[in-house]
């Protein structure tokens, strides 16, 4: 059974998170226009930030064929993201399928599967307005999927909400604060920083609870479904197919992006934070390590 500090603790910032939930959510349905035209030769995420950033093949683009890359880019990552929060979605209501309804632990996680109910809206939309298509995830991670969303508890649940959040967290961050980039862009991003630091809160605060109460061999295998979540995860941020919108062979600007010092480096700041965060709870050792470092996050 939980001790009594534990829960009280845990209802604690479970309220602070719904008082939250109440002065700061949006409806992006309402709060963006979604039919204001692109501003024209504007990027929809700083070049440097750009998996070709520095290639010979980003050296051969025109202007607006870099501008192009980027908006798919962006398309990129947006149906990474639809991909996981309906991932994370499902996790959630499984973890109120067992909680205590009347408490507030468990009312801030519907909280946050109604948060992303309208981040998932909300990026369909970004899809839609950019005029680019859905980049789904491959065969293999799509089955990963479907097996993390019916299978993760503890650890694995919440270290992976983590990684996913925080990466695009980190882009994100930076795009909401550059008033030369796409002001679509710029208010998608504003509105999932604001909504999503909750949600890091409460899945940091989880974390925490779930290793100290995990045994041995359950964190083993945490750690090697953690690093795979991490490695597919950084694989699906630039769909190769996103290179032939500029003309550029999938295989082939995926092998430029593989060898970019700046998108690798990239990568690494992208991740810094919560790979600080979950290595200091142990669960970036062993043969997990190696899965970080083959998704170019270490």
């Amino acid at each position: 059974m939980e001790p009594t500090s534990d829960r009280t603790e845990r209802e604690a910032l479970a309220t602070r998170l719904l008082t939250s939930s109440v002065r700061t959510s949006y409806d992006p349905v309402v709060e963006i226009d979604w039919a204001a035209p692109p501003v024209p030769g504007a990027y929809w995420l700083p070049p440097r930030r750009s998996s070709l950033y520095g290639t010979p093949l980003w050296e051969r683009l025109t202007e607006e064929q870099r501008v192009e890359l980027t908006k798919h880019e962006v398309a990129s990552a947006a149906s990474a993201g639809l991909w996981f929060e309906t991932i994370l979605m499902q996790m959630l209501i499984r973890h109120y399928y067992d909680a205590d309804p009347t408490s507030r632990h468990a009312q801030y996680a519907l909280t946050e599967v109604a948060d992303e109910c309208r981040h998932s809206i909300m990026f369909g939309r970004l899809i839609e307005a950019m005029g680019c298509p859905v980049y789904r995830a491959d065969p293999v991670d799509h089955l990963l999927g479907r097996f993390l969303k019916a299978t993760a508890t503890g650890p694995r649940m919440y270290a992976a909400i983590l990684i996913a959040e925080e990466i695009l967290d980190a882009f994100q961050r930076e795009i909401m604060a550059d008033e030369s980039l796409q002001p679509l862009i710029r208010m998608v991003s504003r509105i999932h920083v604001v909504e999503e630091a909750r949600h890091v809160r409460f899945a940091r605060a989880e974390l925490a609870r779930q290793v100290e109460a995990a045994g041995p061999l359950g964190l083993s295998y945490a750690r090697l479904l953690i690093g795979r979540a991490a490695w597919s995860i950084a694989n699906r941020l630039v769909h190769p197919e996103a290179y032939a919108a500029v003309g550029i062979p999938p295989a082939v600007g995926r092998a430029a992006a593989r060898a970019n010092p700046h998108w690798r480096a990239t990568l690494r700041w992208s991740a810094a934070r919560v790979y600080d965060h979950l290595a200091g709870l142990g669960l970036v050792v062993g043969p997990a390590r190696l899965l970080w470092t083959r998704a170019g996050l270490i």
